[in-house]
């Protein structure tokens, strides 16, 4: 199974488009969603192309295929704009080779997680900024923001295929990556 994560949206229609249009060139079977979709916060500038409507538009398009979390800055107003569950403070996709943690990273994280099974990869955002490692029996995987990157990275997303982690620009640079 093929899963693309996204993270820290923040309401730009703009990396909805290109993270969903990247997810589809790559032939996504899922796509995960790690929070913080529709607000930009208020710490945080407007990002490029600003409109949460329109991102709910675009994601409502995939809805089938979605699995996703609440980030700090998402609420039930935002879930009443979208045709997916994405209320939860976590999310496990389970399957035989790895289980697939999902959070935003406000809660739980790499430092603060629920015991797991080896070889769970625990995916979350928050921290907009690119993680793909292995430690000890664990993998941490964060995606990194599709709008709001930390610097020095560009915009990026995640993709799982089974035998390995990546974080990917937009143009299509492996960014990280973890063998699994």
């Amino acid at each position: 199974m093929k899963i693309a994560f996204l993270s820290d949206l923040h309401g730009s229609s703009c990396a909805a488009r290109a993270g969903l249009e990247a997810a589809d060139a790559w032939g996504a079977d899922r796509i995960a969603i790690l929070g913080d979709v529709m607000y930009h916060g208020p710490r945080n500038p407007l990002p490029q192309g600003y409109a949460p409507a329109e991102v709910a538009r675009l994601l409502n398009r995939y809805a089938d295929r979605i699995v996703a979390v609440r980030g700090n800055c998402d609420s039930e107003v935002d879930q009443m704009l979208l045709e997916y569950p994405m209320m939860g403070d976590s999310a496990l996709i389970a399957m035989p080779e790895h289980d697939i943690f999902l959070t935003h990273g406000h809660i739980y994280c790499p430092e603060s997680h629920p015991r797991m099974r080896p070889g769970t990869i625990l995916a979350f955002g928050h921290i907009h900024t690119p993680v793909a490692e292995q430690s000890g029996d664990l993998f941490f995987f964060n995606p990194g923001s599709a709008a709001l990157p930390k610097e020095p990275f560009p915009p990026t997303w995640g993709r799982y295929d089974g035998n390995c982690l990546e974080v990917v620009d937009f143009e299509g640079k492996v960014i990280k990556s973890c063998p699994l």
